[in-house]
C-alpha cells in the first residue's frame, strides 16, 4: 500500500524528488526496500552511509569486527573513541543519528555458509564490501539460489573494481574467476596497503548502482566489471559472459547448496 511523504521528508529528499526518473514515488520506493551490506569497513562505511541518507528503509550491516586504530585511515564511519567496540553497532548509531527514517539491523558475526541463506533471503538487494575471496564466492552463490541481485566491490592499494551479480546470476562472480587466485598471489590490505580514499570512491560507486537498481533506473552493471585505475585517473569496462559450464549459474550446475570456501580458496583459518 502506497503512503504519503510528510512535510520533513519532502525536506529532507527534496532533491531525489526533483529528479526524473525518482519523485515522490521512487522516494516512496526507496523507503520501502531492504539492503544488506556485508562488512563494514572501508566499502561498507560510504555504502552505509550514502544509501542511509537517500533513505533506503532498512539496512542490514554484518560484520564480527571490533574498530582498530588502523581502520580510521578509510573508515569513515568509526572515530578514535570508538577503537575496541563492534563495527556493526558503532555503524548502526552514527547511520540512526543520521536519518531517523532508516532503521538499521546490526549482525555483530561472520557471514558464513550457516547463516547465508537466511540472511540473503530477508533482503531486496546484497551489497558485498568483503576483503577475502571465500567470501566473495559464498555470497554470489547464495545470491544465485536466493533470487537476489548482488553489487560488489573490490580494492587493492590504488585499483578498485566493482560488478553486479544479476538475480539467478548469468553471469555470477564465479564466471568471472571460475577460480580463486593463490592466496600468496593476493596480499590483503594490512600487507600490501591501501590509499585511503579509494574505498570511499569504490563504495560510492556500489551506492550509486544500489539505488539504481532500487529505482529502476538505467543500465545497471550486470555482465561488465567496472575498473579504476586511481594513479592513472582511468576507469575501464570490461564485458563478463556467463559461462555455459559455471557450477552455479550455468546450464548444468552442480553445486547447490554453501561449499567450504576455505578449502575452495587454499585458505587456511
Amino acid at each position: 500500500m502506497a503512503f504519503s511523504l510528510s512535510e520533513l521528508q519532502i525536506r529532507r529528499y527534496a532533491r531525489h524528488i526533483v529528479l526524473p526518473g525518482v519523485g515522490g514515488r521512487g522516494q516512496r520506493r526507496l523507503l520501502q526496500s531492504r539492503v544488506l551490506i556485508i562488512g563494514m569497513g572501508g566499502l561498507g562505511c560510504p555504502m552505509a552511509l550514502y544509501l542511509t541518507a537517500a533513505g533506503v528503509g532498512t539496512i542490514g550491516i554484518i560484520d564480527d569486527d571490533v574498530v582498530d586504530l588502523s581502520n580510521l585511515q578509510r573508515q569513515v564511519l568509526f572515530r578514535t573513541e570508538d577503537v575496541g567496540r563492534p563495527k556493526a553497532e558503532v555503524a548502526r548509531e552514527r547511520l540512526q543519528a543520521l536519518n531517523p527514517d532508516v532503521t538499521v539491523i546490526p549482525y555483530v558475526e561472520r557471514f558464513t555458509a550457516a547463516n547465508a541463506r537466511r540472511l540473503v533471503a530477508a533482503y531486496d538487494l546484497v551489497l558485498d564490501g568483503s576483503d577475502n575471496f571465500p567470501t566473495k564466492y559464498l555470497v554470489s552463490d547464495v545470491c544465485v539460489w536466493e533470487g537476489k541481485p548482488l553489487i560488489w566491490g573490490a580494492i587493492f592499494q590504488y585499483e578498485g573494481q566493482i560488478g553486479m551479480v544479476p538475480p539467478g546470476g548469468r553471469p555470477c562472480y564465479r564466471c568471472l574467476l571460475p577460480t580463486p587466485p593463490p592466496p600468496d598471489l593476493v596480499p590483503d590490505c594490512q600487507q600490501a596497503g591501501v590509499f585511503g580514499a579509494l574505498p570511499g570512491i569504490i563504495g560510492a560507486m556500489q551506492a550509486f548502482e544500489a539505488l539504481k537498481w532500487l529505482l529502476g533506473l538505467g543500465t545497471s552493471l550486470a555482465g561488465r566489471l567496472l575498473a579504476f585505475d586511481g594513479l592513472q585517473a582511468e576507469w575501464t569496462a570490461v564485458r563478463v559472459e556467463r559461462r555455459p559450464d559455471c557450477p552455479v549459474c550455468g546450464d548444468h550446475p552442480t553445486i547447490f547448496e554453501p561449499v567450504d570456501y576455505e578449502v575452495f580458496c587454499g585458505i587456511s583459518r
